[in-house]
């Protein structure tokens, strides 16, 4: 059985700017770990991958919450349920939710995002000083601007919308890493959050716009629709999936980018640094499954109930899965950052989209990007990405 303290040391902030040292040594001596209580800490790119995609493995039942237990900001269904997002519900639950959604946010709506996304990330670019910080200028507002016009969200409202989403986001750590200081921030947004688009929503029902919270409103599937509910569950998963994963993503690209020989790759091939920045430094470092009945991780037993934590930061860096150093210039390999199985991530093909416009652009027009101090990293480990970037043009 692993310490548990040697597994929470992985997460300490010291190792924050560079854990993967650390995730190698781990992953090399323990692809499939024991930890105290049965918890299961999953490294290697094989075991994390059947993870992902056993039906063996999954989530825990929503739990029925008594009227007098319930917060205002937690929609629970006819039977007290509470509603959660099909990012976390089994089978047949996850499907007739995922399929609804699926209807409403398509490929053709994304792809007819691609015209705006050049023109915000143009626009952002084009404003920026000789030194400035990326993630102000660029990383954090372009994919605030993006989700927000893709839901509808008047233009006025986007900075509180933004702050939203960055505390929420900060409480999608596990418990042991979890505080006070995170948590609490996190309840309050999401009841402004809930409430601010249980408002919006009602609008769109009377009167639809061009946009997908119109589009996730009217949604229906042989009479089934979304709940008020699931409607807003839905959001927060879309706000978050598709707001402080990008802005991850844009950040910790220039980063290695700029660390290995420049932005010179992103102008001819910006797909494939894309999929490689997602190997090499994934926005989403772990994600949990629980066992839904017994089942194996190859030669340990792992009994219903039992709940895994996958590494997927440190199962991408694995030698199975090709080179660990960065290599924008490499063919796309495997990667977990979205996923796998049928929790893939539904949001992969914006997120995709806007690095790869990003890259591209940077490298075109600041083609002499370089470094101009100290990155600082958020204080946050499922979601991995950066505060600051300092950089000069």
């Amino acid at each position: 059985m692993a310490d548990p303290q040697e597994f929470f040391a992985l997460f300490a902030a010291e190792r924050r700017p560079d854990p993967y040292p650390q995730y190698r040594r781990w992953r090399e001596s323990r692809p499939v770990a024991v930890l105290a209580g049965g918890t299961f800490a999953v490294s290697g790119m094989a075991e994390a991958t059947q993870v992902l995609r056993d039906p063996a493995f999954g989530h825990p039942e929503p739990e029925y919450l008594d009227p007098a237990d319930r917060q205002p900001d937690q929609p629970v269904d006819e039977s007290g349920r509470v509603v959660r997002a099909f990012l976390s519900l089994n089978p047949p639950d996850h499907t007739r939710l995922r399929r609804l959604v699926s209807q409403a946010f398509t490929p053709r709506m994304v792809e007819r995002l691609t015209p705006r996304i050049e023109e915000i990330t143009a626009g952002l670019i084009d404003r920026v000083p000789r030194e400035f910080d990326l993630m102000t200028a660029l990383a954090k507002p372009l994919p605030v601007e993006v989700i927000a016009e893709l839901l509808g969200v008047p233009l006025d409202d986007r900075e509180r919308f933004a702050a939203w989403s960055h505390a929420m986001a900060r409480a999608l750590d596990p418990a042991f890493l979890q505080s006070p200081e995170t948590v609490e921030p996190a309840v309050r947004a999401r009841r402004s959050f809930v409430g601010y688009f249980r408002e919006l929503a009602a609008r769109r029902r009377a009167e639809p716009g061009d946009d997908l919270l119109s589009a996730l409103v009217a949604v229906s599937d042989a009479g089934d629709v979304l709940s008020e509910g699931e409607l807003l569950v839905t959001l927060t998963l879309l706000l978050i999936a598709g707001h402080e994963t990008t802005t991850n993503l844009i950040g910790n690209g220039v980063l290695a980018l700029l660390r290995h020989g420049g932005l010179r790759p992103a102008a001819d091939a910006p797909d494939r640094v894309v999929e490689e920045v997602l190997r090499y430094d994934s926005p989403v470092q772990l994600t949990a499954r629980t066992a839904v009945r017994d089942t194996a991780l190859g030669s340990l037993p792992v009994p219903a109930g039992s709940q895994v934590i996958v590494l997927l930061g440190a199962a991408n860096r694995d030698p199975a899965n090709g080179a660990e150093a960065f290599d924008p210039a490499r063919p796309p390999g495997r990667h977990l950052a979205f996923g796998q199985g049928i929790h893939f991530c539904l949001g992969a093909p914006l997120a995709r989209l806007e690095g790869r416009i990003v890259f591209r652009e940077l490298a075109r027009r600041l083609p002499d990007l370089a470094l101009n101090g100290v990155p600082e990293w958020n204080p946050t480990t499922t979601l991995r990405g950066l505060s600051k970037l300092p950089v000069r043009s």
